[in-house]
């Protein structure tokens, strides 16, 4: 039998048409999430990391896997549980069948992984004076809930 160089027992590695695996995907969103969230550029995260950003880019991209210390750096750093990164992620995610093509659509469907979102978080942490900022989102809330 010929060596495939992976480990035994682990399916190959899904998207080898240059796409990342579902769970890598997953992770890389969540940590743009995060990001997002705090008003960070992708600059500023890995100089708390001490990478490039085009490493980050390949994080959340999904591009490049993060190994478990890295994990765990930016849950620190964005101060989060490392669970969180795992959080929402789709079940059969988990356990892909060799050679079964990736399903986007499940992470297009995910409203924090929308450009929109991005965007209207982004100007958000824009608004530099804290009380229009709480108003800004006190009015959000109350439009979502309709009154």
């Amino acid at each position: 039998m010929a060596r495939t160089g992976r480990p035994r027992g682990r399916p190959p590695r899904a998207g080898s048409d240059g796409k990342g695996h579902p769970i890598d995907i997953h992770v890389g969103q969540r940590v743009r999430l995060r990001r997002t969230l705090l008003g960070w550029s992708q600059e500023k995260l890995a100089q708390a990391l001490g990478l490039t950003f085009q490493q980050v880019q390949k994080y959340e991209r999904g591009a490049n896997r993060i190994g478990a210390s890295r994990l765990f750096d930016l849950s620190r750093v964005l101060d989060v549980p490392v669970s969180f990164f795992f959080d929402d992620m789709p079940e059969d995610s988990a356990s892909p069948m060799p050679g079964a093509a990736e399903a986007p659509s499940e992470y297009d469907a995910d409203p924090m992984a929308r450009r929109e979102t991005r965007g209207l978080v982004d100007a958000y942490w824009e608004i530099s004076e804290p009380d229009l900022r709480r108003r800004v989102f006190e009015l959000t809330k109350a439009l979502a809930r309709g009154e």
